[in-house]
């Protein structure tokens, strides 16, 4: 009888596993410009805004491939639950949880791309 090795898989990490090129596959990267060439790059305190990126429409009842984890405080919770309960009972809507935190960040997204420095959430986070 032969003696058995056994076999050792190697398995991609986290980074190769989560990381999604904005690249489409097979396409090469553009050769970065000598320096010196092309438009003189901004000073520090005139940093280019980040261009705007349209918010995707939240989206709704369907099956999703993927996930994140969010923690909560009980009371974020016990109000998520009782806007959903509201919902029901109030305007004869139904929607899980999962589905009313999709709107709200659809919602959210939707509003800093349109008011940017002025928006609910840039207002949120600095203060």
């Amino acid at each position: 009888m032969a003696k058995q090795r056994p076999r050792r898989v190697t398995l991609p990490g986290a980074d190769e596993m989560f990381f999604r090129s904005a690249e489409p596959a097979g396409a090469e990267p553009e050769p970065a410009a000598p320096a010196g060439a092309g438009a003189p790059e901004a000073a520090p305190a005139q940093r280019p805004k980040p261009p705007r990126r349209r918010a995707p429409e939240p989206s709704g009842r369907e099956r999703h491939d993927e996930k994140i984890t969010v923690y909560v405080s009980a009371a974020e919770l016990l109000a998520l639950e009782q806007t959903r309960l509201a919902l029901r009972a109030e305007y004869g809507l139904s929607a899980d949880r999962g589905r009313i935190v999709r709107e709200a960040v659809g919602v959210l997204l939707a509003d800093f791309e349109e008011n940017g420095d002025s928006s609910m959430l840039v207002r949120r986070l600095s203060g």
